[in-house]
C-alpha cells in the first residue's frame, strides 16, 4: 500500500473526524472507502455513451456508412 498527502481544508478535517468517531473507524479506512466510492461512480462502461446514438436519424446507419465508405 502506498501512502500520499492531502491536504484538507478545515472544514473537511473537523467532518473526517467527526466521521471516524462516529464510525469508530481508523480516518484512512474511512479515507479509502471514500476514493472507492468516488471511482466506482465516475467509471464509465466503454461504449456506453454512443449507444442510441442513431435513434433520431433518418438515415440508414449501413447505408450512411457505405457511403462514407465510398468516398475513398
Amino acid at each position: 500500500m502506498n501512502r500520499i498527502l492531502v491536504d484538507l481544508p478545515e472544514e473537511q478535517l473537523h467532518e473526517l473526524t467527526a466521521l471516524v468517531e462516529a464510525e469508530q473507524r481508523p480516518r484512512a479506512a474511512i479515507i479509502r472507502d471514500a476514493i472507492e466510492a468516488y471511482i466506482a461512480s465516475h467509471k464509465r462502461v466503454l461504449g456506453a455513451d454512443v449507444f442510441g446514438l442513431w435513434k433520431h436519424k433518418k438515415a440508414d446507419g449501413l447505408e450512411y456508412q457505405e457511403e462514407l465508405r465510398s468516398e475513398w
